[in-house]
């Protein structure tokens, strides 16, 4: 099997953001967005979900937080996408329950090509750290778009806004960790009756 490793390189007014993964790594991670939560966030993403991530993301932080959160989304979303080959041998689907202390959280994952976000997530406050926990949800919508993958994710009970994002991230790392798995049986064509996806 090829290394399933990608680079992708966006640049905008707003943001100038590179990414390189490895779908078949071991959870090593570097990351650097100027936003220290949203740092771990990714760091806990990659170790859980068994990707080595790279993210260098320069954002107009001078503004706020909102273009460099959603646009690194997105290329990490893109770089998924473009590891991934056309979905060639996957399980496909992938699920997962994260507790986090008081906090549960449940994320169902297809990679079908068919990009969707359900999103059941409440916080108790507006912020975690510096970070609007608004952006949360901008960073998850940005990911399903350009990764190809319909994401149910859904916050059962949490009161700690820490956990509840957390939680978050490590239940969507540890659903495509096992979604991007090699399956044997597909014998390394797409897991669809249409033969592509």
């Amino acid at each position: 099997m090829a290394d399933r490793i990608a680079e992708v390189v966006r640049e905008t007014k707003e943001t100038q953001i590179r990414v390189t993964l490895n779908l078949d790594g071991t959870g090593k991670s570097k990351i650097e967005t100027g936003v220290g939560f949203f740092d771990h966030m990714l760091e806990s993403f990659a170790r859980h979900g068994g990707i080595d991530l790279t993210v260098e993301t320069k954002g107009d932080l001078h503004i706020d937080m909102h273009h460099t959160v959603e646009d690194t989304g997105i290329v990490i979303g893109a770089a998924v996408m473009k590891a991934l080959d056309g979905f060639k041998g996957i399980r496909r689907f992938g699920h997962a329950y994260v507790p986090m202390d008081e906090t549960l959280t449940r994320c169902s994952l297809d990679l079908s090509n068919r990009p969707y976000l359900i999103w059941k997530v409440a916080f108790s406050r507006p912020k975690v750290g510096d970070m609007d926990t608004e952006l949360f949800k901008e960073f998850h919508h940005a990911f399903a778009m350009n990764s190809g993958a319909c994401v149910h994710l859904e916050t059962l009970y949490g009161d700690n806004s820490h956990h509840i994002a957390e939680s978050g991230f490590k239940a969507l790392a540890r659903a495509l960790r096992t979604a991007v798995e090699i399956d044997p049986k597909t014998g390394g064509l797409a897991p669809s009756t249409k033969g592509v996806l």
